[in-house]
């Protein structure tokens, strides 16, 4: 595979962020995706939220899969970490990441085949552990790589760009994460940049399992007139949960809108995410509320979009298991090697 880079040179004047970086310092090579996918302006929404957080890209472990979707981390942060796994399994190596080296940030991308077909006991299990991970589905319903078969998230109603119907329901990833105990669960459109980058901020910022399902429509197989995940389907079935903003705990929170009320809602680090509440009161910490009003919203033919749930009290996978506050790299021989006696007394525990 051919990949461009992008031009070395940058303009002296450019803006930085807080570490001094350029939006240019966070953007990979050129992307060779059909013109006009949604996965790509998943990727800048990606790059503003990465930039605005200021994240150092050595600080940063992007992971995908198999398909469309798993080529995009090539796209972005070229000078982080990065593991392009066997299909469906980007959560196992997600996970054997993130146990050795707790301070790196963690940026899984994949899509709805990699992840509602062939990894979907992976997904499972990524979010019963509370594996802390920024998971973000680029879905579109259908398989691009092989010429638009239909995914497991595609709707029954939807047809494919043949004409033919699909003959089964759809896995709802949103749902599932709700129900298996995710702490972190949104779902927002490529197309609706203002939405999805708070929404970003917001879940690399959670310490726990983060799920971003982006409805993102594949141009080439899956934006006809009767598809439910082309771009004209979802601007006209959108139903918004609120208007999220990501306000860093050094920022002055200032929350005030003239309508609505506004819920701040503080995670784990001492950051907030502010929601305004719209139309039905939604309530993002109530999951009993939040999934009867998804399968309502999707009885009706509605997709709904913004922040869907976050539990603020979750904890991830390394307070679970009471695992070493260092990664396994920075800890000395005597640390792993305690010795004769240590090694004895871990042995009678099991005598």
């Amino acid at each position: 595979m051919t990949y461009i880079k992008k031009p070395i040179f940058r303009h002296p004047s450019l803006p930085t962020n807080e570490i001094g970086l350029t939006y240019r310092d966070y953007e990979g090579v050129v992307s060779t995706l059909c013109a006009g996918c949604g996965h790509d302006s998943i990727t800048a929404s990606i790059i503003d939220a990465c930039y605005e957080l200021s994240l150092p890209a050595h600080k940063i472990a992007k992971l995908s899969g198999i398909g469309c979707s798993s080529k995009t981390p090539n796209y972005f942060l070229n000078n982080a970490h990065g593991f392009n796994s066997v299909h469906g399994r980007m959560p196992s190596v997600a996970t054997g990441a993130n146990l050795a080296n707790r301070d790196l940030v963690y940026i899984g991308v994949s899509g709805d085949g990699d992840t509602a077909s062939i990894g979907l006991g992976q997904y499972c299990h990524a979010i019963r552990r509370q594996l802390n991970l920024t998971y973000i589905c680029e879905n579109n319903g259908t398989y691009g790589l092989t010429k638009g078969q239909f995914s497991a998230t595609n709707d029954k109603e939807s047809k494919n760009k043949k004409g033919l119907d699909n003959p089964f329901g759809a896995i709802d990833l949103a749902i599932m994460a709700i129900e298996l105990g995710a702490g972190f669960v949104a779902r927002s459109f490529s197309g609706d940049k203002e939405q999805l980058v708070p929404l970003l901020k917001s879940a690399l910022q959670y310490n726990g399992f983060s799920f971003i399902d982006v409805i993102s429509p594949c141009v080439t197989f899956n934006n006809h007139g009767y598809s439910t995940k082309s771009y004209d389907y979802i601007r006209e079935h959108r139903s918004l949960f609120g208007e999220l903003d990501f306000i860093p705990e050094e920022e002055t929170i200032n929350t005030s809108y003239a309508e609505g009320e506004t819920v701040t809602i503080k995670l784990h680090n001492g950051n907030d995410i502010s929601f305004k509440k719209l139309g039905a009161d939604h309530d993002p910490t109530d999951p009993h509320k939040v999934l009867n009003t998804l399968r309502n919203n999707r009885s009706d033919g509605k997709v709904t979009t913004g922040l869907l749930y976050v539990d603020p009290d979750k904890s991830d996978l390394h307070d679970t298991l009471n695992t070493s506050s260092k990664p396994l790299n920075s800890l000395s021989m005597n640390d792993l090697c305690p010795g004769g006696e240590e090694l004895e007394e871990i042995n009678n525990q099991f005598r």
